[in-house]
Formats: C-alpha cells, structure tokens, sequence
C-alpha cells in the first residue's frame, strides 16, 4: 500500500456542500479542519442555487470554512453561462426561483422579466425556500411557448439537520409535469460544472468530493475525474454497490479525514480479494476472513459486485448477514 495521502495524488479539491460538509446550517464534524489539513486548493461546489458566491461564501465562513466568492462555483452560475449558448447576448429571462440567482442573470447581461406576458426568450429554474405557485405558475406558461428552459440542477433532495427536504428536482419535476417538457441540467452531473470548477483554480487532477450518486459521483464520471463518495449525507454503502458504471465512485469513506489517509485506504479498487460465486446472478459469500470489517470489507463487497455485475448479495448464514448489515449492505 503506498504511504502517500488521497490529498498528496491530486492538486485541488472539488467539494460539494450539502451532505459532505454541511447539513442545513450545521457543519460536519471534523470537514473544515480535513480540508486545510490537505494544503490543496478548495472548490466548493454545490448544486444549491438559492444562494449568491458570495453569500455562500460567507454562509461557509461562519461555520468554519476557509470560502471566498472565487472558491465558489454555484449550479446558478453554471446555468447563467449555459443559458447564454442558447439565446442572444441582453435576451429577456424569466427567472423561477431566488433573486440571487437573478442578479447573476442581470450581471451577465440578461433582461430578467417577471411574467410571461413580458415575452421570455428563456427560462431559468433554482430552488428557492420562498417559491411560490405563482413564481411556478409563470415558469409554467413561458416553457410551454417553447423557449430554453434551463436548470440549475434536478436534486429530488436537500440534506438538512432536520432531514431530506424537496430539493430542486422537485419543482422541477412539477413543471415537468405541468409542461411535458425536459429542461436542460447546468449543474451536477453535468460535466461542465466541475470542469469549470478546476480551471477556476487551474487544476489538472482534481479529486471529487461529495455524497450523491446521482450529482457528485455521476458528474466526477462525466468530466473524467475521480471521485471519493462520504457517507455522510444522502447516499450509502448498499447504493454504491448497485450503481451504474457511469456513477461509480473510485474512493469510498466515512468522511472527510480520508484526505490525510493513504490513498489506497479508500481506494475501492485496491481492496483485499474475497472468494464468492455469482448465484442467480447475485453475489454469494460463504466466508469472510476474520477481523475483516467496516468500509474495508464494503469496499471488498462492492470492488466483486461491479467485476461480477452483480446489484445484490447473498450469504451462508446469519453471521455474515449481520458482518455486512453492519457496514451497511444489505443481502438480498
């Protein structure tokens, strides 16, 4: 196993926010000390556009994070930029979501328009906690005329200290009902957020860091970039051995302070062999070395069933149930 940290492979961090570092306005535990720790460049990109750069800036500092504007790449910035290769430069824009995310539609030059009547040439849709029907209602009718509706992203959730709350795919998925249209997605998983978030700092080998599958992993896959999935937000160990390859993350860990761990500690590709048969297309354990345990023996489960192409397993008896229930994966 090589000595060098995860932090020491890469040049540059590009860390989302809800569910890796915070959760609603808490932040967690141990994220802030693990990332200046690393001595890397830090990006913090999120898909939350219900906030400014900078106000998401200032929101991390006050919970203990080294943020600044020009760390921040927002899914509300990633739309702006979008939007504009699909209408002319000054173009009328009906904004569905917080007035932050209409700023960064002024600043880059757009005519933000409140109501449909005002004849939008686009529209653009980020969460607000403040949307009301209304704000849905005018969305609705300038996407049916047919123009570029963009998104700044589709999370069906939001991590929260409370819980998961609707996320902005959820507001998305009513006017897609209401429409029977598909917006265009700005933000995780598409490509070109986190691209654009390493240019900001330069950077050539960027790690990703997040919680999600379905944004921060599948996005990492999409712009070629490895990934460490936390199991501190909304996704875990049994969802990561039934993903796609093209939402498979290449590191796994609890959290953060994997940075600072050898690489190969989280690697899922360098764990340890297990023996197995494929059995009705599932994974089969029969036995498991002992002392073998936590993320080590998931990393080992979910290394097999991706080589097998197997989405469950199953085992020999209730004392390897329990060992891998305890990890978090459970046999079908």
């Amino acid at each position: 196993m090589s000595s060098l940290s995860l932090a020491a492979h890469h040049d540059a961090l590009l860390v989302d926010l809800d569910g890796t570092l915070i959760r609603g306005s808490e932040p967690i535990p141990g994220a802030a000390e693990a990332l200046e720790d690393s001595g890397l460049p830090v990006v913090y990109v999120t898909n939350n556009a219900s906030r400014s750069p900078g106000d998401t800036a200032a929101h991390l500092r006050s919970l203990g994070f080294a943020a600044g504007p020009a760390d921040v790449m927002t899914s509300a910035q990633a739309a702006v930029v979008m939007l504009s290769d699909h209408v002319e430069p000054g173009a009328r824009v009906l904004v569905v979501g917080h007035d932050s995310f209409r700023d960064l539609a002024r600043q880059a030059g757009f005519e933000v328009v409140l109501s449909a009547d005002d004849a939008p040439e686009a529209v653009l849709q980020g969460l607000s906690r403040e949307l009301t029907w209304s704000e849905l209602a005018e969305g609705c009718l300038a996407i049916r005329t047919g123009v570029p509706w963009v998104a700044s992203n589709v999370d069906t959730t939001l991590p929260t200290e409370r819980g998961l709350l609707p996320g902005n795919g959820s507001l998305v998925a009513a006017l897609r009902a209401a429409t029977d249209r598909e917006p265009l997605v700005a933000g995780k998983p598409a490509a070109g957020v986190l691209r654009a978030a390493a240019e900001l700092v330069g950077s050539t080998r960027p790690l990703v860091i997040g919680d999600r599958l379905d944004t921060d992993i599948e996005g990492a896959v999409a712009a070629g970039m490895p990934a460490l999935m936390v199991l501190t937000g909304v996704h875990g160990v049994d969802h990561l051995l039934a993903a796609p390859p093209s939402s498979r993350a290449s590191h796994l860990a609890v959290d953060l302070s994997a940075l600072s761990a050898p690489a190969d500690a989280s690697r899922i590709e360098s764990a340890v062999e297990l023996e197995c048969a494929i059995v009705d297309g599932a994974l089969h354990l029969e036995t498991l070395a002992d002392g073998l345990g936590g993320l080590e023996l998931a990393r080992a489960v979910i290394r097999l069933a991706w080589r097998h192409g197997a989405e469950t397993v199953s085992v020999s008896d209730e004392g390897l149930r329990s060992r891998l229930a305890d990890v978090g994966l459970r046999v079908g």
